[in-house]
């Protein structure tokens, strides 16, 4: 062979080689605690065909998410604990987000700017943690998990998440005190991925592997876990799918062949049914029971929370009807959300065995309920 061919032969060997080596970049070992720089190359990245752009951006090599929708997911990950860090600059007018252990855009972890809040520090929903559950995000069962963060538009923001098992510490910008920490990570994915998503500029993007700085992989602390007052136990029916154009039919309450199984409320009391049930197709309702015995005549205050609408009976009589449906009238404090701040009402009990039944139903974001009486005197809950 020609020398002259010899060299382009060598010549174009190296070259896939070197992005081979690109590409590869993002399988990381998951025994050492070895900084990674995340070549923001498009071979790196999935993404739909002109949403994402790779410019020298400032101080370097940069990836920039030009819809508001569209992710871009990073290629060959599998990341279950560690440090992530990058520098972002929000663009969207409303979100953007990072996930991680991804493993697909129905499963996976998130943590995101309301970009809205730019440029005030005060705001107490400028950042949040929600996870996707069969494509659900639980924004709105989770707002305990919301919080302020100080980032601005029009300059690098630099954020940084640790992961260990149940637990996340975020930062950003201050790197001294975390912005927002989840004792208890809700999502069903323990490893995959990286994406983000929102009109964003991305750069200077790190992932160091088991590096989580002492912070312990078991839950923490519940802090409502120890509050006996909580209405933990239940029994809950199977889905219906019921008409958009009836409010409510007394066909849907249960009967003697309606099929019951146990669910516990989780973290904060929740009850929550999209982990059981999933995403379905449009409006929803199950019932749950549970029960309550008195040792008299009385009657209880009950603290509730729901999401979206409830009809509540005590020993098969109706006592309570409501909904709580975000950006409409009749969304309840805080901001149509999930909350025992939601409302709360009297509860008359008769003396022995009495039967707590709701009817919950769903058709926007994230399904469940909280519930809890003002006191226990004279009663005792269902275990």
């Amino acid at each position: 062979m020609k020398k002259p061919v010899l060299f382009a032969v060598l010549f174009l060997m190296m070259c896939v080689f070197t992005q081979q080596e690109k590409f590869q970049a993002a399988s990381l070992p998951q025994d050492s605690t070895t900084v990674h720089d995340i070549a923001l190359i498009p071979e790196n990245w999935e993404f739909t065909p002109q949403s994402v752009e790779f410019p020298e951006y400032k101080s370097g090599p940069a990836m920039k998410l030009l819809t508001s929708s569209e992710p871009a997911v990073l290629k060959g990950m599998n990341f279950t604990d560690g440090t992530i860090e990058y520098d972002m600059e929000p663009l969207d007018p409303r979100f953007t987000s990072i996930y991680f252990r991804w493993q697909t855009s129905k499963e996976n972890e998130c943590f995101y700017f309301r970009t809205g809040r730019a440029g005030n520090p005060q705001a107490i929903d400028a950042i949040q943690y929600a996870p996707h559950l069969d494509g659900i995000n639980l924004w709105d069962l989770l707002f305990h998990y919301q919080t302020n963060a100080d980032f601005r538009k029009g300059e690098w923001n630099h954020v940084k998440l640790l992961i260990s098992g149940k637990q996340m510490r975020a930062y950003v910008n201050d790197m001294t005190r975390p912005a927002l920490e989840v004792p208890m990570l809700e999502g069903n994915t323990t490893a995959g991925t990286l994406a983000f998503d929102g009109q964003v500029i991305i750069s200077h993007l790190q992932v160091t592997p088991r590096a989580v700085e002492g912070l312990a992989p078991e839950a923490g602390l519940d802090p409502l876990g120890s509050d006996p007052r909580y209405l933990r136990n239940w029994q809950v029916s199977e889905p219906i799918t019921t008409d958009q154009n009836i409010d409510f039919s007394y066909e849907w309450v249960p009967n003697a062949d309606t099929k019951w199984e146990a669910i516990s409320a989780e973290h904060r009391g929740l009850v929550n049914l999209t982990r059981k049930f999933g995403q379905g197709d449009g409006r929803r309702i199950v019932w749950l029971k549970t029960g309550i015995r008195s040792e008299k005549d009385q009657t209880k205050i009950l603290h509730f929370g729901f999401s979206d609408e409830v009809w509540v009976l005590i020993n098969e009589s109706p006592l309570y009807v409501d909904k709580n449906l975000y950006n409409t009238p009749m969304a309840k404090q805080p901001d149509g959300r999930c909350s025992i701040e939601n409302t709360s009402f009297k509860v008359p009990l008769q003396a022995g065995d009495n039967q707590l039944m709701v009817g919950v139903t769903n058709f926007f974001y994230g399904w469940g309920i909280v519930a809890r009486f003002d006191d226990l005197d004279g009663i005792r809950l269902e275990e």
